[in-house]
């Protein structure tokens, strides 16, 4: 296992090369082929928290990080118009309220909304009374939740730039031929159009949608998702920015699909998904320009795409790290974290001489699950609607759904409680601001939360509301934090001004 080859850069075979050169060393030679005559699709600008393990793994400093990348605070998202038209709700990245071991917050909010005591549920989250008000700062003992919105280009290259310190080698040039043998079918070596012919003992794909060596050579098959995620276009256009970045990113529905709004420091990331059978490209175009803030700063882009995934992200000797292994619906950002997972999950099973099946399938049947938990919580944002204005809204209120999901809303619905399972990526707290954000009201709740007198869960509910409100008041405006923190320096004189 000396000679390790990455076939791909982009942000996937970045993030691998340098996660790669700088947990093994010496132990390996790592060799990362791309090129660049072939472009990638870059526009994934919004992450979630488990990138920060990732940076602080590779002994990334976040201020230098984030001045590379461009990079915002994200404290959440925004989901505009999704359960009914003129509706809004967030999901923030922290905790909601004080849980009680027998029982999450919600059950005590449902108990005190029986009651007529207590506010919004969303007045007792701190990120996201933050996000709202425009506010971050980092607080002692990681007391705020957060993640980045950033130039996923840009981080490829701060990744590249680490990479090569830690002795990774690239290779310029498009892979022409993948040699793998008839008997054992696992890959010999990458030949480039250029004649050269790199050999390897261990391969990553991270050639995208192309999926060369995984798909092409190896025949893992994909399993389809379209009837329950059936968004597959999306076009994305960059512009000027118009007014200071929030830390949050939108996700605002419309008749076919929605549409993001990510702001940098530099600039804000646009774009709209869609499904091409209710929403040509032309008009989808069309729509996008007519709704973003700002001037264009590039042309806008249109990107094919099928949701779905390889349940054999390994097989033999190679590994799908990223959109080879499959593609998630960009709603959630959650296609960075599931090349991170994929990569720490290949560092810690690593073999030490040859490949060993029980780990292959191990491996497999670790990330098929977190993609499968993963659908299901993208798939609860299109089912849970009440929306009826559209042939598509209609189509997704109404379709079946999988057995996994269902329990969980119904199990929300009736009792108030959410179940995890095997590190399931999206905590308690998310499912319940997604439940109720999409209008799906627990029938009852535990009955701890009637154990409280009216004063007693007065005066809980207050406390916690109270403390946020302090809190959130002592925060400095987020343009004014990331500009001092990680900005140009010019950049940081004229937010100090404008304050």
């Amino acid at each position: 296992m000396r000679r390790i080859i990455i076939a791909g850069g982009g942000t996937a075979g970045w993030m691998a090369a340098a996660a790669l050169g700088k947990t093994l060393g010496s132990l390996a030679d790592v060799t990362l082929v791309e090129s660049d005559a072939i472009g990638t699709i870059g526009v994934g600008e919004s992450t979630i928290p488990p990138m920060r393990t990732f940076n602080n793994l590779l002994g990334i400093d976040e201020a230098e990080f984030m001045r590379a990348t461009q990079a915002t605070f994200k404290l959440g998202i925004e989901f505009d118009d999704w359960a009914r038209l003129g509706d809004r709700y967030f999901h923030s990245f922290g905790t909601t309220g004080k849980d009680h071991w027998s029982a999450g917050f919600q059950h005590f909010w449902l108990n005190g909304r029986e009651r007529g005591q207590g506010r919004p549920y969303d007045d007792y989250c701190l990120e996201l009374r933050a996000a709202y008000a425009g506010k971050f700062v980092h607080l002692p003992g990681d007391g705020l939740n957060y993640a980045y919105q950033l130039d996923s280009t840009r981080y490829a290259a701060f990744l590249r730039t680490l990479a090569e310190r830690e002795g990774v080698v690239r290779r310029e040039g498009k892979i022409a031929s993948v040699e793998h043998g008839a008997s054992d079918g696992r890959i010999a070596a990458l030949t480039l159009e250029s004649g050269e012919r790199i050999e390897g003992d261990f391969f990553l794909d991270c050639t995208g949608f192309r999926a060369l060596l995984i798909g092409d050579t190896l025949g893992s098959e994909f399993d389809d998702w379209t009837h329950w995620l059936p968004c597959d276009r999306a076009i994305a256009v960059q512009t000027e920015s118009v007014e200071p970045p929030r830390p949050y990113t939108r996700a605002m529905a419309h008749d076919a699909g929605w549409q993001w709004r990510i702001p940098l420091q530099n600039r804000t990331g646009n774009g709209i998904v869609y499904c091409s059978k209710y929403l040509d490209d032309d008009a989808a175009r069309e729509r996008l320009l007519g709704r973003i803030e700002g001037t264009p700063t590039t042309e806008p882009r249109l990107l094919r795409f099928r949701a779905g995934v390889r349940p054999r992200q390994w097989v033999g000797n190679c590994l799908a790290v990223g959109l080879s292994g499959g593609f998630m619906e960009p709603l959630e950002s959650t296609s960075i974290h599931l090349i991170q997972r994929a990569v720490l999950r290949l560092l810690r099973m690593l073999p030490m001489t040859d490949v060993s099946d029980r780990d292959i399938a191990e491996f497999n049947d670790q990330h098929l699950q977190d993609m499968l938990q993963i659908r299901d919580f993208i798939v609860l944002h299109y089912k849970a609607t009440e929306r009826d204005d559209s042939a598509f809204w209609r189509y997704c209120r109404d379709m079946a759904v999988p057995q996994t999901l269902t329990h969980k809303i119904e199990l929300f619905r009736e009792t108030g409680r959410v179940f995890r399972r095997n590190e399931e990526l999206f905590q308690e707290n998310s499912w319940v601001q997604v439940m109720l954000g999409q209008g799906i009201i627990p029938r009852s709740h535990h009955p701890i939360a009637a154990k409280l007198s009216d004063e007693e869960l007065n005066h809980f509910l207050g406390g916690i509301e109270e403390s946020i409100s302090r809190t959130v008041g002592s925060m400095p405006p987020h343009h004014v934090y990331v500009a001092g923190y990680c900005g140009q320096p010019r950049a940081a004189a004229v937010a100090r001004q404008t304050a």
